[in-house]
């Protein structure tokens, strides 16, 4: 009976860091999806519109905040894809605290990257979709449905991503805290 819960509780350890490794995995995957996903949707943002002879056109380019957001979602998904084949690799043999530290700092400094973009395009987004009376700016959004709607899409997969990065701040903050037996 002492060696079936001798092996037990050696067994646990290696279990809780494969459920640990592959919860990072899935987040990981979850974060370059969402994040390409967003950067594609902004990148191919536009819509052109004709009111009354006159061709307007709205298109991501003209916005710094949109194309913030465009760029910081390329370089996140790419530098998480990194991460993730980091921790394949890491994954495979023991791993020590000062390996889940980097990562808990390249999480951490992609996910303020990404509220900094997600942030800017919020605010220009509520701007287009309510527009501002005290200073005369007017709402864009009834007339460029199409473009407003991908852009809210595309912020809203970039939230998803942050919150996912959070997940993984808080989680690898957590395993480099650990002392290794």
């Amino acid at each position: 009976m002492a060696d079936i819960e001798t092996k037990l509780s050696q067994n646990q350890p290696l279990k809780t860091q494969k459920i640990f490794i592959g919860a990072q995995i899935f987040l990981r995957i979850v974060v370059v999806a969402t994040s390409f996903a967003s950067a594609w949707l902004m990148l191919t943002n536009k819509q052109i519109i004709d009111i009354g002879g006159f061709v307007l056109d709205a298109n991501y380019k003209y916005s710094p905040e949109f194309r913030f957001l465009s760029y910081a979602n390329i370089v996140v998904g790419a530098f998480s894809f990194m991460s993730f084949l980091f921790l394949v690799l890491v994954g495979r043999r023991s791993s020590n605290p000062t390996q889940y530290f980097i990562l808990f700092l390249h999480d951490l400094a992609l996910m303020c990257l990404l509220i900094g973009g997600c942030a800017a395009a919020t605010a220009i987004g509520s701007l287009g979709k309510y527009g501002n009376s005290h200073t005369g700016w007017m709402q864009i959004c009834d007339h460029f449905g199409k473009f407003c709607n991908r852009a809210t899409t595309s912020v809203t997969f970039s939230y998803f991503s942050v919150v996912c990065l959070l997940i993984l701040t808080i989680t690898s903050a957590s395993k480099s805290r650990q002392i290794q037996a």
